[in-house]
């Protein structure tokens, strides 16, 4: 063999050499990769009720329209629209002077019958004693008798007219039926007020307050149900916010529902009622109501950034034993505190994916790293938001992704 050839064979050794060297390297750093650290935490369990959300309107227990019930011309507004008022209070004065002229004259002509009466009481006596005597005739004695009972009745007549002409004067002062806050005037001083027609001011209570709301049937259904099993009362807690606030701050409870559901719409009406002491309610406001939903359960609660869709279903990634990604479909419920229920799907012990679910895919071996499902405050909230067996968490009742 001579040279050159040589030189061909060694340059092709070291080719392969190179080639070789090349595939090898490849493999090593893949068998040297580390592995994905991704976070995991451990499902919550815990004490739940679910809750229902509705919304709803304000209503005053009481509410009185003030009506004038005597015609007359307003002489004074007695009150500062707007303004708190007690029962007996004065609102309105109509003019007295026509009424107080009646109640004069009735009185007079009371007097007039009193006298009448009294004289045709004497005749009627005097002519029984000369009926005895055979002085008169008995029909003679029998009218006088008669005169006498005409007088007594005119006398009750006139009293009656009388005691409806001190009404009526009475009813000059328009006072406040109940406690409540007044209304603006609709009528002002001058304007003529007609009898049961004349709408004056109106008056609604504040001590307390309705709050009414629709149920629809299947919730309905549900809560005879639970109400049959002894898991909720006819009395049981309802709470309350306004469109200005966070949550449902308020507490009442439930004081009303009715008697049948509304065909038209498939709905019956129910009635929550709430203390105004402090005056934070105005009737016909807007409100948001939640009301206990099911009985108190243990629930599997995770974070909502744990949770995946695929194809319209809701899934999460889980560690086996190994430490190997696992799918595992999930059947969702509402949130509570932040977290959502699972209903269905998840252990005690199930260690959830809860951040880089792009980045690992089912078999796939993964370096954990702890991390809690919630911040501090969130875990603080399960212990303060039960304030009973019943109520053991707040629960929003929003509708479960599909």
């Amino acid at each position: 063999m001579n040279f050159p050839s040589k030189l061909v064979y060694i340059a092709a050794g070291l080719a392969a050499l190179v080639t070789l060297t090349a595939c090898e390297k490849p493999q090593a750093a893949q068998q040297e990769r580390p592995l994905t650290k991704v976070s995991v935490a451990e499902v919550i369990q815990h004490p739940v009720n679910e809750w229902d959300e509705l919304t709803g309107r304000l209503e005053a227990p009481q509410s009185v329209v003030i009506r004038a019930r005597v015609s007359g011309y307003v002489d004074k507004i007695a009150f500062e629209e707007g303004e708190l008022v007690k029962k007996g209070d004065l609102l309105v004065q109509i003019d007295p002077r026509p009424f107080a002229a009646e109640v004069k004259r009735l009185a007079a002509q009371l007097d007039r019958a009193r006298a009448t009466a009294k004289r045709a009481d004497n005749e009627a006596k005097r002519g029984e004693q000369l009926r005895s005597g055979k002085i008169i005739g008995g029909e003679e004695a029998d009218a006088r008798n008669s005169t006498a009972a005409e007088a007594k009745a005119a006398v009750a007549a006139t009293q009656a007219q009388l005691d409806i002409a001190n009404l009526n004067l009475s009813f000059t002062e328009v006072r406040a039926p109940i406690d409540g806050r007044v209304s603006r005037a609709d009528l002002t001083v001058g304007n003529l007020a007609q009898a049961d027609e004349s709408r004056l001011t109106s008056v609604v209570s504040t001590d307390k307050v309705y709050a009414y709301f629709d149920i629809d049937e299947a919730v309905y259904l549900k809560y005879e149900n639970l109400t049959r099993l002894g898991e909720l009362t006819a009395t049981a807690p309802v709470y309350l916010g306004l469109s200005n606030e966070v949550g449902h701050p308020h507490q009442g409870q439930m004081d009303f529902v009715d008697n049948q559901v509304n065909p038209k719409t498939g709905t019956i009406r129910a009635r929550a009622v709430f203390d105004n002491s402090e005056g934070v309610f105005t009737p016909g406001l807007y409100v948001r109501v939640k009301l206990v939903g099911s009985a108190n359960y243990t629930a599997s609660l995770i974070s909502d950034a744990a949770i995946g869709t695929d194809l319209g279903k809701k899934f999460v990634l889980v560690l086996d034993k190994d430490n190997k990604v696992a799918y595992r479909s999930i059947d969702m419920g509402p949130k509570l505190e932040g977290l959502r229920i699972v209903r269905s799907g998840l252990a005690k012990g199930d260690k959830v994916v809860v951040n880089g679910l792009q980045r690992v895919r089912p078999g796939m071996p993964v370096d954990p790293q702890l991390v809690p499902m919630a911040d501090d405050k969130t875990l603080a909230g399960f212990a303060t938001s039960a304030g009973s067996n019943q109520v053991a968490a707040k629960l929003a009742a929003e509708p479960a992704a599909n």
